[in-house]
């Protein structure tokens, strides 16, 4: 099922949205204002590729204890948080993640009113744990929550997110817990692949650090006209 399911977003929580955005947009991204979500203390901006897939640059403007993002940034400082999937069918995916036994998956919706006016809306659903990615599913069009046009072009050539690497405490339960999310054949030589990107995985023997996405790797366009680079991101803040 995975290869079914494409990459949505990939989360990084700042102190300073401003001073992030102006290191992105010097590193070469364009930066496209997001908006704030009603009913939380955070605010995001919003890095979208050639291929749909982004970064969310997200910050918090009151203490949120009872969020993880929020707690993480506390515990551990700035960086790479969570990342998401985006399925054509999220009850579906629901539906058998649960019938093969994966428990406390929560749906929940969400909504964001951009700067512009706009309010857009869409379903999530959230794992218990945190190596697992979560669900989003637009519930007004896509293209109101994603933007399209010349803000998904980059100076620095960046096309996409190739891969996330996720940081797990114990390799082999966090294999099979995206077994009972995604499916048996979700995982392949010790990855998921997805439709345009793939989650691979490391073993983090800090077991105070949180577990979940630790490294982004970006595709990049070749100027010659060959295969492109894949390179990690290296924007701070990345933890």
């Amino acid at each position: 099922m995975s290869a079914a399911l494409a990459l949505d977003h990939v989360v990084i929580v700042v102190r300073d949205l401003d001073a992030v955005v102006a290191a992105y947009r010097a590193a070469g991204f364009t930066v496209a204002p997001g908006g704030r979500h009603p009913g939380r203390n955070t605010r995001n901006a919003l890095v979208v590729f050639a291929d749909g897939a982004y970064l969310e640059l997200i910050t918090y403007d009151a203490p949120s204890p009872d969020e993880r993002w929020w707690r993480v940034l506390e515990a551990h400082g700035e960086g790479l948080v969570d990342f998401a999937l985006l399925p054509r069918d999220i009850s579906g995916v629901v539906a058998a993640a649960r019938t093969r036994g994966l428990a406390g998956l929560a749906e929940r919706p969400g909504s964001r009113a951009r700067p512009d006016g706009v309010r857009i809306a869409w379903q999530s659903a959230r794992p218990a744990t945190s190596d697992l990615p979560f669900l989003c599913a637009d519930l007004t069009p896509r293209a109101l929550r994603v933007p399209e046009g010349e803000v998904r072009l980059h100076s620095n050539g960046a096309l996409g997110i190739a891969e996330v690497r996720v940081a797990a405490h114990g390799l082999a339960a966090t294999l099979a817990r995206y077994r009972a999310y995604l499916g048996e054949e979700s995982v392949v030589d010790g990855a998921v692949p997805l439709a345009g990107a793939r989650i691979t995985f490391s073993e983090e023997r800090d077991s105070s650090r949180d577990e979940g996405p630790c490294e982004v790797r970006l595709r990049y366009d070749s100027p010659d006209g060959g295969e492109g680079r894949v390179e990690p991101l290296d924007v701070a803040p990345l933890r």
